[in-house]
């Protein structure tokens, strides 16, 4: 799109907020990077879980209860 100006691009915005409105548009932007925010914190937690590795395999979860241990 190089071949708008900068005033094409002034219209089209202009033209966006009467549209919407700014509240709407404050919204959606904060809907946008909330999601975004959550989605980083989502592959963050996924790269940083804990693996065991037993008899070859890999093994995932959590402990829920360390009281009964299979030995």
């Amino acid at each position: 799109m190089g071949g708008l100006s900068i005033w094409h691009w002034l219209i089209v915005l202009l033209v966006v907020v009467l549209i919407f409105g700014t509240k709407n548009l404050r919204n959606i932007g904060r809907d946008l990077g909330g999601a975004v925010k959550g989605f980083k914190e989502g592959m963050k937690s996924d790269e940083e879980a804990p693996k065991q590795v037993q008899d070859g395999r890999t093994i995932e979860g959590e402990v829920k209860d360390k009281t009964h241990t299979n030995v």
